[in-house]
């Protein structure tokens, strides 16, 4: 397994890699087929975020899906704990997930993962609020700023496939292309092993 370690804002000792090597060759217990995991160390210069001041993302590429995971923490050391531990408990989730789904031929269509998911209501817009330019989007009020942006390459894939992918990355929503409907979707986790999915339906112009 190949460990790439690259920093922003602080510098990266031969003793710290070394130790990072040591430590992430736990991941392959977890899953054999990894080829290459890049870390990234990135270190807040403000002396007032010292809870926060270190933040690593770990990025697993295997013959499988990509697996993230990142944590924040006051030093090097702590943060790649935090991440790492973060990145094993998704690799157990995932496995526990194709145990529970082995033998399952037929994926869950959109159509009955959409029949419980609850509509929510959304609050109205005063039109007379300032507007702002944020990026490429225009925002109403003085709510957040979008602070960072990332744009990820993907074919169309399953329900099943997504919910998987979800579990390795070890976030709380996934968005996918469905490879039925060929609509943009998202999946979320609700309770334990419950999900729902949001479909967009895209308006045709006439």
């Amino acid at each position: 397994m190949e460990v790439v370690v690259t920093a922003r804002n602080c510098e990266i000792t031969d003793r710290y890699r070394a130790h990072v090597s040591e430590k992430l060759t736990r991941l392959e217990k977890h899953d054999h087929r990894i080829i290459r995991v890049h870390v990234e160390v990135d270190c807040e210069p403000n002396p007032r975020q010292h809870k926060g001041a270190v933040h690593v993302e770990l990025t697993a590429f295997s013959k499988g899906p990509v697996i993230r995971a990142e944590a924040c923490a006051e030093d090097k050391m702590g943060a790649l704990d935090l991440a790492l531990d973060k990145m094993a408990s998704q690799m157990r989730k995932a496995a526990d997930r194709r145990r529970v789904h082995r033998g399952r031929h037929a994926p869950v269509s959109v159509g009955q993962a959409l029949a419980d998911v609850p509509v929510e209501e959304t609050d109205e817009v005063d039109e007379d609020s300032l507007e702002r330019k944020v990026g490429p989007i225009s925002v109403l009020g003085d709510g957040p700023l979008v602070v960072r942006e990332k744009a990820h390459t993907a074919a169309p894939m399953t329900l099943d496939q997504a919910l998987y992918e979800m579990e390795l990355v070890g976030h709380d929503f996934f968005l996918f292309v469905d490879k039925e409907t060929e609509r943009p979707s998202v999946v979320y986790r609700r309770r334990g092993y419950d999900y729902g999915v949001i479909t967009l339906d895209l308006a045709v112009e006439a």
